[in-house]
């Protein structure tokens, strides 16, 4: 057995959520107590019952991109997909993960349709980076002859002030392929999403906010709990699979995320009162143990790129308890997890998870551990 067959289990296909439950606060929590290795049963609902005066409970306000992009290659009207990674403020230049038969070269159109399958954007390809990602700039749309006239589809794309702009009108929520195989349902635009995002900037959902609402946030914070909020915009490789035998081969994915100084000193106030400091998904986890790390083991204000992967034998400094959902085999949010509560009860709570029928991974149940 190879390291990494240790955060590998079998899932009945059933119990990946599909979709979200009608409300929120309705799935399922799981409490799991690190010390005494008890686990419980409860509801997202009832999370503010767990919680203490002067507790602080870390949210990540990175919002979703609409960041799938479907269209076709002008000059053979062949398919193409993409997924926007990120831009050049400067430049406006598009980094894209490209997805198309035949190799597409400089110069050539992409024509983006929206959402209801009209011709909407032209994306003008330039070049490619090192890693294969194709580089593109965004044009005014070519004109679409109709039958007896020649128009411009009305993407208004020449008005656009942004990347963000445009995909918010054109692109398609960049679902999981594990959710319907990664078609997007109209509801979704809101499903997966946080009532709290106001950070654009993430290609997939800091999932475990996604079960609050604005009025379960309104009462923890009327049961004295601070809500602070951080920023990690989540990228590509945050569910993909560890593919190496041994952790210490896997080189982790780079997020930008930020501690601001309001945040860190609320947070450090917590520790003072000896109060507990609750991370909300792994993404927060990320932003808090990168910002202790600045902070030579104290919570410091911090921003920039973390490739931090946290794997046995990390030392948290950043949080005391993490409401988490319920991750994918083998990959770097179980390594996550685990190293925080212990392979063994995690373990023990996953085989708990999967007798009692909760709903796994983005729309699924979640678990407090604490």
């Amino acid at each position: 057995m190879n390291e990494l067959d240790q955060y590998d289990f079998d899932l009945p296909r059933e119990l990946i959520a599909q979709h979200p439950l009608a409300n929120r606060g309705d799935a399922r929590l799981m409490l799991v107590d690190r010390q005494s290795g008890r686990i419980d049963h409860a509801h997202v609902r009832d999370l503010v019952d767990y919680l203490n005066p002067g507790d602080a409970l870390v949210l990540n306000t990175s919002r979703v991109v609409p960041a799938k992009l479907v269209g076709y290659r002008v000059a053979t009207r062949g398919r193409w997909q993409g997924l926007f990674l990120a831009v050049d403020p400067q430049t406006g230049v598009w980094e894209v993960l490209t997805k198309t038969r035949g190799r597409l070269v400089d110069g050539e159109a992409i024509m983006v349709q929206d959402r209801s399958g009209r011709d909407a954007l032209t994306l003008r390809c330039i070049a490619r980076t090192d890693d294969g990602h194709l580089l593109v700039k965004p044009e005014p749309p070519l004109a679409v002859e109709r039958p007896g006239r020649s128009e411009t589809p009305a993407s208004l794309a020449a008005e656009a002030d942004s990347a963000f702009e445009l995909l918010e009108r054109f692109g398609r929520v960049p679902l999981p392929h594990y959710i319907r195989d990664g078609q997007m349902v109209d509801s979704d635009l809101t499903d997966y999403q946080t009532v709290f995002a106001n950070q654009p900037g993430s290609v997939a959902a800091p999932t475990a906010g996604l079960h609050f609402t604005k009025p379960l946030l309104n009462r923890i914070g009327e049961a004295g709990v601070e809500i602070a909020g951080v920023t990690l915009h989540v990228g590509i490789g945050t569910f993909r699979p560890i593919t190496v035998d041994s952790l210490d081969q896997h080189r982790m994915h780079s997020e930008w995320g930020e501690l601001t100084a309001a945040s860190c000193d609320a947070l450090n106030r917590t520790r003072a009162a000896d109060k507990r400091v609750i991370a909300v998904g792994s993404t927060s986890v990320r932003v808090l143990e990168s910002a202790a790390l600045a902070g030579g083991g104290r919570l410091a204000s911090w921003r920039g790129e973390t490739d931090l992967f946290i794997r046995p034998g990390h030392r948290f400094a950043g949080c005391d308890a993490i409401m988490t959902n319920f991750h994918l085999p083998r990959s770097s949010l179980l390594v996550m997890i685990s190293a925080f509560a212990g392979r063994e009860l995690i373990r023990a709570a996953y085989d708990e998870a999967i007798r009692n029928e909760y709903r796994f991974f983005s729309y699924g149940d979640a678990m407090l551990i604490h």
